[in-house]
């Protein structure tokens, strides 16, 4: 059986009702995440086949997950290093970003020129919210994504696709599809046009909002953050 898929209507609402009925905060939520991506990372790439992780972050909460999986995945023993070009001036992320320099992980500015000495890529710049055109400098990102042969695992959504439709007909991002992809709290519609491996990672979920929003919570095994899927959602 498939799991049910949450549209980008229905993945707003959900992360409002988490933070208000639900009584999670913002920073909880981006840990948990954050944590379930640094899993994903762990469990395709371990550090003994190969410890450099570049990870591109965008400026908003895409980018907070992805500043919160570098940390976790230096304290693995990981050598991260984190691509954010366009820091908020939010003090929860400003706070993410110095606990990563307070471990030396270093911060670059050219992102094609990192991916020389990488073994693998966290795409976490643009996420369920995403629409429009993508601006700068965040083309040569998707680009470079585009014609890596580094693996890269891409947070919620692969940067560049539309949560519904998937990746753009033509043009920038349209022969992005990464090795990888964990779905937050729940699958989106996108997942249909993903070719690779699939995990979910959304262990918090109380069954009542899973009920309200019909959809599944899979099983997770003993301390797992993430639970392997089917690229169409189904349960392996």
């Amino acid at each position: 059986m498939a799991l049910k898929t949450l549209s980008a209507k229905a993945a707003a609402a959900l992360d409002k009702e988490l933070m208000s009925t639900g009584a999670f905060s913002i920073d909880q939520l981006m840990e948990l995440a954050g944590l379930s991506v640094s899993q994903v990372v762990y469990r395709v790439c371990p550090p003994n086949r190969g410890n450099r992780v570049l990870v591109a972050c965008g400026p908003g909460n895409n980018g907070g997950d992805g500043l919160v999986a570098a940390r976790h995945l230096r304290h693995y023993g990981y050598s991260p290093t984190v691509y954010y070009p366009k820091r908020s001036k939010n003090e929860l992320y400003q706070r993410l970003a110095k606990q990563l320099e307070d471990l030396e992980v270093p911060f670059v500015d050219d992102f094609p020129a990192a991916l020389g000495s990488a073994d693998h890529i966290v795409d976490a710049v643009f996420g369920f919210s995403f629409s429009g055109e993508v601006r700068e400098p965040f083309p040569a990102v998707i680009r470079a994504l585009e014609d890596t042969k580094i693996p890269v695992t891409s947070v919620d959504a692969p940067s560049s696709w539309n949560i519904e439709t998937g990746p753009p007909e033509s043009g920038l991002g349209s022969k992005f599809n990464p090795d990888y992809l964990i779905s937050l709290t729940a699958p989106k519609p996108l997942v249909k046009y993903f070719k690779g491996r699939h995990f979910v990672g959304g262990r918090f979920v109380s069954p009542g909002i899973a009920k309200k929003y019909d959809f599944e919570v899979p099983e997770y095994k003993g301390v797992d953050q993430i639970v392997e899927v089917g690229t169409g959602g189904e349960k392996l």
